[in-house]
């Protein structure tokens, strides 16, 4: 999926076990296939997940991102009804992996899609739950201070036109350029930040017989604009359920157009950067882009 993407196998992580947590050595090991951008997922036995950044990096800057995952993953921890995983520990690189990685506790369910369960009300009124207790967390007086979705709009201008470039022959370019253009100008309003999960894609959630059954990558966990959860309403949703979403969230019009702006902003990435990688990836992007699209049609006569 990237150009500089590091690769791991399942022998490589049995070693790393057996050397570093011999606790587990004889534990089951295989890999998960994955719609993950960031991490390879291992099994470990039947309660663990291994995880490994995909990506080079610094070792000491991996090791305090891994830290802070594990800090928001605790804090997260309990918060809800619905599983989350939490910490177990952490590796050092070995055996040819440059990295730290992390275990984390498994979470059962099934990987949502786009479009399973998006015609769930009795999903939609979950998600509607998650939200909720998620943003009654305190904050704690922390605000949003990242780089990425969450604050300003505007702020990823440069990006937009990157992606909005890039899907030429892939997507209606001419029409999401005018929607940026109207998304991109909405206002903050007064609403303070709120704790958010920051990432509710489909391969975050996990579904059983059309229900949240849990959520999973809660790294980002974090203070942040309120609409940010909304992406979920355009991700993993049809229509009848997203408007139930709203109502159980009593979302004003200016919260929800800002959800559809942050939603945009993470499918026009999705669509044309994964479009041979991660072909799951790039679907979501473009079911999204097109439930965006019906929902604000855009004269680009």
């Amino acid at each position: 999926m990237h150009e500089d993407q590091l690769s791991i196998s399942t022998e490589t992580v049995r070693e790393l076990v057996r050397d570093q947590f011999p606790e587990w050595r004889e534990l089951h090991v295989r890999s998960i296939r994955s719609q993950g951008t960031v991490n390879a997922i291992f099994r470990i036995g039947d309660d663990l997940a291994a995880r490994f950044p995909l990506q080079p990096a610094d070792v000491a800057d991996t090791r305090r991102w891994l830290e802070t995952e594990a800090q928001a993953a605790r804090e997260l921890a309990g918060c809800t009804r619905f599983p989350t995983p939490e910490p177990v520990a952490l590796g050092d690189p070995g055996h040819g992996y440059p990295l730290p990685w992390s275990v984390q506790t498994w979470v059962s369910g099934t990987i949502a899609t786009p479009t399973d369960p998006a015609g769930s009300i009795p999903f939609a009124h979950d998600l509607a739950e998650f939200i909720r207790d998620i943003r009654a967390i305190d904050t704690r007086g922390r605000t949003f201070s990242g780089r990425g979705r969450g604050g300003d709009l505007k702020s990823h201008d440069a990006w937009m036109e990157i992606c909005l470039d890039k899907s030429e022959g892939l997507l209606e370019v001419p029409r999401l350029r005018l929607m940026w253009a109207e998304l991109r100008q909405l206002p903050r309003g007064s609403s303070a930040d709120v704790m958010t999960h920051g990432d509710l894609i489909p391969g975050n959630v996990l579904v059983a017989q059309g229900r949240l059954a849990g959520v999973l990558d809660v790294g980002g966990f974090g203070p942040a604009d309120p609409a940010l959860d909304l992406v979920g309403a355009w991700h993993l949703l049809d229509d009848a359920p997203r408007r139930r979403l709203r109502e159980e969230l009593g979302c004003d019009d200016l919260e929800w157009r800002r959800g559809k702006a942050w939603a945009f902003e993470q499918a026009m990435g999705a669509a044309w950067y994964y479009r041979e990688s991660n072909p799951a990836m790039s679907e979501m992007g473009q079911v999204t882009l097109r439930r965006l699209i019906a929902d604000e049609p855009v004269d680009v006569a």
